[in-house]
């Protein structure tokens, strides 16, 4: 059994068709038990280069906390680049960024992500502290999503690629 670890998930997704209908399967697949989410966000990336972030609304059950919260928030705001409210002190910036550089959030998975999720296209992020990996896999295969990167083991990243992509 390992500590209490959250695993962060990005899936890319070309259509923004498929990343809102698996945003709002992995609600679902929350209420069901098979994903704990400690935050969850849909990215949508327009063709012009500009990002936009939405989260569940307060009837998600999606909860870590304010500190877990602002956490997440810092998160998608490192990876998409997208202005974070309180964290307007660069030494509070660079003292995050030092941190994630010790972590697999480090800027190769930053620059993937970039990558991944460019003009045009748009990604789910959650940050999951339980995860069923083959029923999430099963339930998003036909979203035509790509997992750019998970803190995961290796194994399970793995298997997750691997159902995700197998219905294509």
């Amino acid at each position: 059994m390992r500590g209490f670890m959250a695993d962060l998930i990005v899936i890319a997704f070309d259509s923004e068709a498929d990343a809102e209908a698996a945003y709002n399967e992995i609600q679902v697949l929350q209420n069901d038990l098979v994903v704990e989410l400690a935050g969850l966000a849909l990215v949508k990336v327009d063709d012009e280069g500009k990002t936009k972030v939405e989260y569940p609304g307060v009837v998600g059950k999606v909860g870590a906390g304010a500190a877990g919260g602002a956490l997440f928030g810092a998160l998608i705001g490192i990876l998409f680049l997208v202005p974070i409210a309180g964290l307007v002190f660069g030494g509070l910036f660079g003292a995050l960024f030092a941190g994630l550089d010790k972590t697999n959030l480090d800027a190769e998975f930053r620059d993937r992500v970039k990558s991944a999720v460019s003009a045009g296209k748009s990604a789910v992020v959650l940050y999951a502290t339980k995860i069923t990996t083959d029923k999430f896999a099963s339930a998003l295969a036909g979203y035509n999503g790509t997992v750019v990167q998970t803190s995961l083991s290796e194994k399970d990243e793995r298997e997750l690629i691997h159902d995700l992509s197998g219905a294509r």
